[in-house]
């Protein structure tokens, strides 16, 4: 059975016929390597760091701009919580389907867990309903089971702030019956419309015909 994950999710949204290419009949198109350069780079460093491995080579190998990104991370008052994972798998099942995701990192501090998302560019204009925000949340209540209260906190280096999300009672009712509903539109759906409006920097905009 197929897991969705918040870029399937995201994807879909943006646009279904990117989605059909992608997840269906799985056309891989091969991107620019520096488009993701600096943030593979402070994810893999944070992991090394997180872990307790030595870092030190890798510090040297860091532009001045990463270097600053690295040291406002390290700096963030919730990457200096207490480690639980890193670069961590997380699953649910939610009405018979299937979600799951990579998170960043999983910190405490006593009962109270956060999980961390560190962003080296934007951040989703309503990180609320996100997708990610919604799959992480839920994925790790279930796998606690118990916690004192548990919140998705976006790191933001580009602009140096935190973007933090609680799961209360009423959002974790809300987000299960919005992942369950996604999944099931989703798996039933049999059209596959294109959004000419996400062409310009979908790397399957050659082979669409708009």
């Amino acid at each position: 059975m197929i897991s969705f994950s918040p870029n399937m999710f995201k994807t879909f949204a943006d646009c279904p016929y990117r989605y059909y290419l992608k997840y269906v009949k799985n056309l891989s198109i091969p991107q620019p390597a520096s488009y993701f350069e600096k943030g593979k780079k402070i994810h893999a460093l944070a992991n090394y760091y997180l872990r307790g491995d030595d870092i030190s080579k890798i510090i040297k190998g860091l532009s001045g701009q990463e270097l600053k990104v690295w040291n406002k991370l390290l700096d963030n008052e919730f990457f200096q919580k207490t480690y639980v994972k890193s670069e961590y798998n997380l699953s649910c099942k939610i009405g018979g389907y299937w979600v799951g995701g990579r998170l960043d990192a999983l910190m405490r501090e006593g009962e109270d867990y956060f999980i961390l998302d560190y962003k080296t560019g934007a951040i989703p204009k309503n990180p609320e309903t996100d997708f990610q925000t919604m799959v992480y949340l839920i994925c790790a209540a279930r796998r606690l089971k118990k916690y004192n209260s548990l919140k998705f906190i976006y790191i933001d280096l580009k602009n140096d702030k935190n973007c933090i999300i609680e799961l209360t009672p009423e959002r974790k009712e809300l987000y299960e019956n919005a992942l369950k509903n996604a999944c099931e539109f989703i798996s039933k759906t049999e059209e596959y419309p294109q959004n000419s409006e996400k062409c310009r920097f979908c790397e399957y905009s050659k082979l669409c015909n708009i």
